[in-house]
């Protein structure tokens, strides 16, 4: 039997078990709080586990990799030095609160529980909030379905649309089943799918480079390939710099969490609070650990094409499929390496399917119970508020089809840009929700709108300049916004009492 047969087996025995899950937690969806907080009952390791599979997307297999493997440490160990410190602090300062504060005003969105908090009247946060999130989360996810037709194209040279398609379709239906109870059982599985593909690359990837020694020796042929210090790639003949403003800008990503909805809607779903530092534990081991292999299999990548193993890239977007390539050789030995390679294939899909279904969790409640319920007042049974529900989920794969249409887009930068309109929007605005009780509401607009009208300014307006302005947007909207919180709160009417004492208690 051909290698291909006993790869696509492992891959849809995968599939379906995946929608096997939504259906049978189909039956426990009654409500809206079910559907899209699974009624806050995850247990700590399903809590840690199906957040960091949900945060660690398509880039933790395919975007990382992709980029250690073209241009070197240096932007792919930054990018990972700020994320895994961006976990670690997210689940010490932030989880633990937003978990009893949530559920202390009956929240069940980010921007709902941003509004109840304020007491916003006005609607406004939760206009903003739910905008943000649908247009930031809609080339999000299209950035994962990207993932799954670049997969099944470069694996099997099958047709990118149709498959990308095929791929989308799987992670509407067990997650409009399902809600996000499906979608964390999901993607406790998926985290464990992941890491088995991270390690079985990496040793299979050292074993065909001729070992460690080969990796290392055709690693330093490239000029400051190995330097967190320097800036390069594999078609370089020197080396540029990577300095402190780089870094800097580079650390920023880790400021993004603070601000993720469908890492923050996982904190808010938790079973109680108690459970959070365990959670803690378990997730910032997991990420550091996931995402140091991942680099290194980049490392390890250019060791496989100087060995001639797989062929060689002629962009970071390119190299994003260094674990399908490896896959693809594996899968030429014989059928168990085969299975092994589907396992592999199955894990990049888990990657993906992680973040997007949580993503089209987050964007739908944007419109159905932020702007339509909440903002617009549509009261509906829960019944009929279950159906609206899945069907916004349904519109917001749609789109985000539309979106993903171009095959060539990197995941990398897809996801660093959505991942900047998200910590800029609602990380400043969380921390001081949660950390300082002269905040008021007309800080928090101020501070949500500044934000996000930075990163399109930063981004297309002053970034191009380059030099000292080549700065991540995150950063510098990161800053305006906390900016405009401060002085906007300061300068208008201080918070009722009512809302300060809830504020104490919690």
């Amino acid at each position: 039997m051909s290698a291909n047969v006993f790869i696509i087996l492992a891959i849809v025995v995968y599939l379906v078990g995946m929608i096997l899950i939504g259906y049978r937690h189909s039956k426990g969806t009654s409500t809206s709080s079910d559907f899209y907080l699974g009624g806050r009952k995850l247990g700590p390791i399903v809590a840690a586990m199906s957040t960091e599979a949900s945060d660690m997307s398509a880039y933790l297999l395919m975007g990382v990799p992709g980029l250690a493997l073209f241009c070197g440490v240096a932007e792919a160990g930054w990018t990972a030095i700020g994320l895994a410190a961006g976990t670690y602090l997210n689940w010490l300062i932030v989880a633990r609160r937003l978990r009893t504060y949530s559920e202390r005003v009956d929240a069940i969105t980010v921007p709902d529980f941003l509004s109840r908090r304020f007491r916003d009247n006005t609607k406004l946060i939760e206009i903003v909030g739910a905008l943000v999130i649908i247009i930031f989360f809609v080339p999000y996810t299209a950035s994962g379905f990207v993932a799954c037709g670049k997969l099944f194209n470069t694996m099997f040279g099958w047709s990118y649309v149709p498959t990308m398609i095929i791929s989308a379709i799987v992670i509407v239906a067990y997650c409009t089943m399902g809600g996000f109870m499906a979608a964390s059982i999901t993607s406790l599985i998926q985290s464990l799918v992941m890491t088995f593909a991270l390690i079985v690359v990496l040793i299979f990837g050292i074993n065909s480079a001729g070992g460690w020694d080969a990796v290392m020796a055709n690693a330093k042929t490239v000029p400051g390939y190995l330097d967190f210090f320097a800036s390069t790639n594999i078609e370089a003949t020197s080396a540029g710099s990577y300095g402190g403003i780089t870094i800097l800008s580079t650390l920023a990503w880790g400021l993004g969490y603070f601000g993720m909805p469908h890492v923050l809607i996982h904190f808010m779903a938790a079973k109680n609070d108690k459970m959070i530092p365990v959670s803690r534990r378990i997730a910032t081991i997991w990420v550091v650990v996931s995402l140091g292999v991942a680099v290194i299999i980049g490392i390890v990548g250019y060791g496989m094409v100087n060995a001639g193993v797989i062929q060689g890239f002629g962009s970071s977007s390119e190299a994003e499929s260094i674990l399908v390539r490896a896959a693809g050789v594996m899968a030429q030995k014989n059928f168990f390496f085969a299975i092994i390679a589907g396992i592999i294939l199955a894990g990049i899909l888990s990657a993906t399917m992680s973040t997007a279904d949580v993503q089209l969790l987050a964007a739908a409640s944007g419109i159905t119970q932020n702007l339509l319920q909440d903002v617009c007042g549509l009261k509906l049974d829960d019944k009929k508020n279950l159906l609206i529900a899945r069907l916004g989920v349904i519109c917001i794969a749609i789109i985000a089809v539309f979106f993903a249409l171009n095959p060539n887009s990197s995941i990398f930068r897809v996801v660093s840009f959505a991942w900047a309109g998200f910590g800029a929007t609602f990380g400043p605005v969380m921390l001081f929700a949660l950390f300082w009780k002269r905040c008021n509401k007309y800080g928090a607009i101020a501070g949500m709108l500044s934000g996000a009208v930075m990163i399109f300014v930063w981004k297309f307006g002053v970034r191009p300049l380059g030099g000292a302005w080549d700065i991540y947007e995150l950063l510098p909207a990161f800053i305006v916004s906390c900016i405009f919180i401060v002085i906007v709160s300061l300068a208008t009417k201080a918070p009722e009492d009512e809302i300060v004492k809830e504020f104490e208690s919690v």
